[in-house]
């Protein structure tokens, strides 16, 4: 099943791995890992959210609080911080997200149900991009609380809203904050223009203020409108992995990812969301605030990611905080109460 934007879908039909098929017919949902593979789903009956039971929370155990585990520790996030800003002043990027993921055992893998997460997740951090991709004989089970627009489509316009700067409160906010948001404005308006009609990328909003539970962000909007014959298969060539969760340039950055990050960040930073084909519209978020679960047998291991994008401005203690800053709330919701 799939629970997106009011709408929860239910009756799977088939799976694919090639996004063509999200300009063919019927409704899907899409999953998108970072590392680039992609999990369409497609499925029978859509129903109005209201005329769906909702999932009860307590189908959902979480770990303890305690039980988390980071694929980099403190000293080795700032190490690699410090690391990123060598790179920077040997002129090699710009700027880099560097990450790390979090994972926990979950206590009774018969209570591991991400709806059930997801329902938790919309009552303590509400987030305009909420959902769910329950696929578990495909290996996917993924609740995502995801604030940040990848793509929306509808018919040939395109648009996307990369997140860069993020504080407790608007004062927090730096001037670093603000130049990191431009740059990756630059680099998605770049993205966009490998697949969109010439001249007709621009930015309605730049580094606008947006408030979240426990934190604000500076969001930007880019629009741009699709060159004849193009579709969803080059949309993901142009566009994937999404430049907020990357770095400029976006290859040197992904290059350096590679060589800092220990572990593979899956769902996280890559692409969750709907296409409904037959009315030719979509919206994928960037997959932060996202939540999805490994089985293996009868166990069952519940991750999450955190991270920071890193630029000459910033300070290692700084940037571990606000990576701290991003997962304590989410954590909290989805940990063993």
């Amino acid at each position: 099943m799939a629970r997106f934007a009011g709408r929860v879908a239910t009756g799977l039909r088939e799976v694919s791995h090639d996004p063509a098929v999200l300009d063919g017919t019927g409704f899907w949902a899409v999953v998108a890992d970072f590392e680039g593979r992609i999990t369409c789903a497609r499925f029978a009956d859509v129903r109005a959210e209201e005329s769906f039971p909702q999932t009860d929370p307590a189908g959902w155990l979480g770990p303890d609080r305690s039980a988390w585990s980071s694929s980099l520790d403190r000293d080795a996030y700032t190490a690699g911080v410090r690391r990123i800003r060598e790179h920077i002043a040997a002129g090699e990027v710009y700027q880099a997200n560097l990450c790390r993921v979090l994972h926990a055992p979950l206590p009774d893998p018969d209570r591991a149900d991400v709806d059930a997460l997801t329902s938790r997740l919309a009552h303590g951090n509400p987030a305009p991009y909420a959902g769910t991709v329950r696929l578990p004989d495909h290996g996917v089970e993924v609740a995502t609380a995801s604030p940040e627009l990848f793509l929306r489509r509808d018919g040939e316009v395109v648009l996307s809203g990369p997140i860069k700067g993020t504080g407790r409160t608007e004062a927090d906010l730096l001037e670093k904050d603000f130049a990191e948001n431009v740059m990756i404005v630059d680099l998605v308006r770049n993205d966009l223009s490998r697949v969109c009609a010439t001249g007709s990328v621009s930015v309605p909003d730049l580094c606008a203020v947006e408030k979240h539970p426990g934190l604000v962000h500076l969001v930007s909007t880019v629009r741009g409108e699709l060159r004849a014959g193009a579709g969803w298969p080059e949309l993901f060539d142009a566009t994937f992995p999404p430049g907020s969760v990357t770095g400029a340039p976006k290859s040197s950055a992904l290059r350096i990812i590679d060589a800092l990050e220990s572990v593979p960040r899956g769902p996280y930073c890559g692409a969750v969301g709907w296409v409904d084909a037959d009315r030719g519209v979509g919206e994928l978020a960037v997959g932060i605030r996202t939540f999805w679960v490994e089985r293996d047998g009868a166990a069952a291991t519940v991750r999450f990611g955190t991270g920071a994008g890193i630029t000459w401005g910033s300070d290692p203690d700084r940037e571990w905080d606000e990576t701290e800053l991003k997962a304590s709330r989410l954590l909290a919701v989805a940990s063993a109460q």
